[in-house]
């Protein structure tokens, strides 16, 4: 599933869409580096993500994420971090710096997938987790609706997304 060499892969989408998981199938099947931005963040400051937003704030975490975002080597298969479309220039940077993949799945499938929400900083004091991810999803989409290119993940495995991804970049 070849995409042009010089072209970054950039998957965003909401926590729990399937980024870091498919970006590294996809990473594996083309040769390529993977760079999830969340766990290279967290590594950076050896603290967790809610430990970042609770120390630094989120505009601090923001910065990070930006700053990363910009330094991941040029053809990776990047997993973005899911608000990090939706600040700043990150958005507009990731289009024309290579292909935008938005990987989409509606609130009960996300709920589904993310379980215990500790570790998520925007959803872990959430009273109505299901309200809270619509409320997000609806606030997100309209940059979200701006990748080059959209793939469903609801019901389909890691590998039929990673799959769909190839071959619609491929033709």
């Amino acid at each position: 599933m070849p995409w042009p060499i010089t072209e970054t892969l950039f998957l965003i989408g909401f926590p729990g869409s399937g980024k870091s998981t498919v970006g590294a199938l996809l990473a594996g099947q083309t040769d390529r580096a993977f760079v999830d931005l969340d766990a290279q963040i967290v590594g950076q400051a050896r603290a967790t993500l809610s430990e970042v937003f609770a120390r630094e704030g989120e505009q601090s975490f923001r910065k990070r994420e930006a700053e990363a975002l910009r330094g991941a080597p040029v053809g990776a298969v990047v997993a973005v971090g899911g608000g990090a479309p939706c600040f700043g220039d990150n958005l507009d940077w990731m289009l024309a710096h290579g292909k935008v993949v938005c990987l989409r799945a509606d609130e009960d499938e996300i709920v589904r997938r993310i379980g215990d929400p500790a570790s998520r900083p925007l959803l872990a004091n959430a009273e109505d987790l299901r309200a809270e991810v619509k409320r997000l999803l609806e606030l997100r989409s309209e940059f979200y609706r701006r990748a080059h290119l959209t793939i469903e993940t609801g019901a389909k495995s890691a590998m039929e997304v990673a799959c769909a991804i190839g071959k619609a970049l491929a033709s």
